[in-house]
């Protein structure tokens, strides 16, 4: 699976240095789209067993940062699945209600069931990345023994948390997918000028996003320090090239893909007392068939 080469695992990487783009694979383009439509048609049915099954959940975090696809991405990726299994959480500053809680409250909330798949646009990981970035925590209403600690101190413990909080939820039948969409400036730049000259997409524009992209570099930087310190073996951290958008859709097919097989779900056996009972209910079913076709023929008759 091409999707291995951007797992982060236990040895220091710098995301910089990774690819935004297909060039490094050698892929042709018509090639990946046809897999992508056939991976679609494969996590179709085995989601449905999946949900069938429901020994297990998936959570699936996706970060990235601005204009970097996260939407178009879970609109696109999850276009063939039944809706009934996947609930999508989008993750906005913290309200009032959710500040006066710890962080992981809210997310908490919207774990889903087993058998169902939670997808997160933002998460959990805003509060290790982006309250640094912003110099967030002096404005936190807590106790001085914690707002006081050095911010190593203070976001060292936030790492060992969401570690710790991702193997709790492994040791309880989740899986925990984590993917960062790592896009390029340039292409950034390109996506923030469309939400200005597209007016279809002029609803995304907020002055505000300029502000963020002249600290795309001290956002890149703290997600390669996040992400190095809190990719584990059970809730691994995938990087996946985001500048070509199509690529970025078949890698995260891909990745589901291996995920959902490797939960090995299978439909739930009736017991033997239903079992018993199928044949008498499959004729009662025909019979019912059968005279409800005859009423139909009896009415569909022309009086004379």
């Amino acid at each position: 699976m091409k999707a291995d080469k951007y797992v982060i695992s236990g040895k220091k990487t710098d995301i910089n240095k990774l690819p935004t783009n297909s060039r490094e694979d050698g892929v042709d383009k018509e090639e990946i789209l046809r897999k992508y439509e056939e991976n679609k048609l494969k996590l179709a049915e085995l989601q449905d067993r999946f949900y069938a099954d429901g020994r297990e959940g998936i959570v699936l975090v996706i970060q990235a940062l601005d204009a970097s696809g996260k939407d178009s991405l879970i609109k696109n990726v999850f276009s063939g699945i039944n809706p009934q299994g996947v609930k999508v959480h989008s993750y906005k500053a913290p309200n009032s209600e959710e500040l006066a809680h710890d962080y992981l409250w809210r997310i908490h909330q919207n774990l889903p069931r087993r058998g169902e798949i939670a997808v997160f646009n933002r998460s959990h990981y805003e509060d290790l990345v982006t309250v640094q970035v912003e110099n967030i925590k002096p404005k936190y209403h807590m106790a001085k023994r914690n707002i006081g600690k050095s911010d190593d101190k203070f976001f060292g413990e936030r790492y060992e948390q969401v570690k710790n909080f991702e193997q709790y939820l492994y040791e309880n039948s989740y899986r925990v997918i984590k993917v960062f969409i790592h896009v390029s400036k340039d292409e950034q730049t390109e996506q923030l000028l469309e939400r200005l000259e597209i007016p279809e997409k002029n609803w995304k524009f907020s002055s505000a996003d300029l502000g963020v992209r002249d600290k795309f570099d001290s956002y890149l930087k703290c997600f390669n320090e996040v992400i190095n310190k809190t990719s584990t073996g059970n809730a691994p951290w995938y990087v996946l090239p985001g500048d070509q958008r199509w690529y970025t859709r078949y890698l995260m097919t891909e990745i589901l893909l291996s995920v959902m097989e490797d939960c090995k779900p299978e439909y739930p056996v009736l017991p033997d007392e239903e079992k018993e009972k199928m044949d008498e209910c499959r004729t009662l079913l025909r019979e019912a068939l059968e005279k409800s076709s005859g009423t139909k023929k009896k009415s569909g008759k022309k009086k004379k």
